[in-house]
């Protein structure tokens, strides 16, 4: 069983978000918060294995929230439910650990999609928000190989690490070193951010 925290200043979204959810298997609302301090606080104690969070949450934001969660619980993937599309807060949240990105919008499928896939520690990202990632960073492209290129449009379709090792007939530990090595060239240090970035900039095209 999958156990989601949400966190939604809205009441009616958190109701809603947690009827599409329970209505699949696999997956059980533990918890919901109204705030960031409240989904930290429930975070620690419930330890759920997705936080879905809201950015815009009173005084604490999204993005000061997912720092506090992945540090108060580590096992947590936190993936940021937000009707911006072009908000630089997304930006700060990829900085700051989070591991997939959905907007308010999303269909019941996609909801449940993603909640299945970053509980398998994959990345989560509907695709119209990464090409407005990043946006602000004028800088010139990194030279990536092209086995790092295909590694990363894998790991951007959902696949896992040995996934893309059977898919490019390499070793998993080969598949980490092009990632290692792209999160370096792309001033990164996950592989969301690295997708995101790699996209913005047209590496992957």
């Amino acid at each position: 069983m999958i156990e989601v925290l949400l966190a939604d200043d809205h009441p009616v979204v958190r109701e809603g978000l947690c009827a599409m959810l329970e209505s699949a298997d696999g997956i059980g609302v533990v918890g919901q918060a109204g705030s960031g301090e409240e989904a930290v606080l429930l975070a620690a104690r419930l330890t759920p294995h997705i936080v879905l969070l809201d950015l815009r949450m009173g005084e604490m934001d999204g993005v000061t929230a997912t720092g506090h969660i992945l540090r108060e619980s580590p096992r947590s993937k936190v993936v940021i439910v937000t009707t911006y599309e072009d908000d630089a807060d997304i930006l700060r949240a990829v900085e700051a650990g989070a591991a997939g990105y959905l907007l308010k919008g999303s269909s019941r499928d996609d909801l449940v999609h993603a909640v299945k896939a970053a509980a398998r520690g994959e990345t989560v990202l509907t695709p119209s928000l990464a090409p407005k990632l990043f946006r602000a960073r004028a800088v010139d492209p990194p030279l990536l190989s092209e086995r790092e290129r295909e590694v990363l449009r894998l790991v951007g379709q959902g696949l896992t690490n040995a996934d893309i090792g059977r898919a490019l007939f390499i070793s998993e530990a080969t598949v980490k070193t092009h990632l290692l090595r792209s999160f370096k060239k792309l001033s990164v240090s996950d592989r969301t951010a690295a997708v995101i970035t790699a996209l913005e900039r047209g590496l992957l095209s």
